[in-house]
């Protein structure tokens, strides 16, 4: 079987997790956010893509599954008597989708990728939270996140190499992990996943 992904360029900082930790309030705020953008996401690549019916089922049930951990965060803020606020533009995310090509071919194949990164930062990020949070229910759940994640990732990398030759795909891949490795470690930090 192809490799679906590839290791990020950059890790995530040391310090990241606990600084979250500590303004998880906040954080989950935004991961609420991300979860519910992830799920919108995925439909709309089967609304804007509705030639590419091969990754039709995968991406429906992608949306599903992020729109499920929407609702998981949200009643963990509920319980915490957090209200979710208005979006705020994600500046790593928004500096990702800049490096994006135009072309219907190459914006396509670039915003699976994108995609396919976004989640596989999600997973490291989700993993190193889950090392450092004290709360086992929250350590628990940020587990089952991380793989989660983990399968997006792959998922997305999956769905691009039902379009493209797998060395375009990969040789693509390993150009934007380079983008996104410099994309993070030029943002400062905030109690957000990215």
């Amino acid at each position: 079987m192809a490799r679906l992904t590839i290791d990020l360029k950059q890790p995530t900082a040391p310090g990241w997790a606990e600084y979250v930790a500590e303004r998880f309030d906040e954080f989950l705020i935004d991961h609420a956010n991300c979860e519910r953008k992830a799920s919108a996401l995925a439909m709309s690549f089967v609304v804007r893509y509705s030639d590419r019916i091969r990754i039709h089922p995968t991406l429906i049930d992608l949306a599903q599954e992020e729109l499920l951990h929407f609702k998981q965060v949200y009643e963990l803020m509920l319980d915490r008597g957090l209200l979710l606020v208005p979006d705020e533009k994600d500046p790593y995310v928004n500096n990702l989708i800049g490096l994006c090509r135009s072309g219907r071919e190459e914006r396509f194949l670039d915003r699976l990728l994108v995609a396919s990164l976004v989640e596989s930062r999600g997973a490291e990020r989700f993993r190193l939270l889950h090392e450092v949070l004290a709360d086992p229910a929250l350590k628990a759940f940020y587990r089952d996140l991380w793989a989660c994640e983990a399968k997006h990732g792959n998922q997305f990398t999956g769905m691009a190499l039902e379009y493209f030759p797998a060395e375009t795909v990969y040789d693509r891949l390993d150009t934007l992990a380079e983008g996104e490795a410099q994309i993070l470690t030029g943002l400062p930090w905030r109690a957000s996943l990215h």
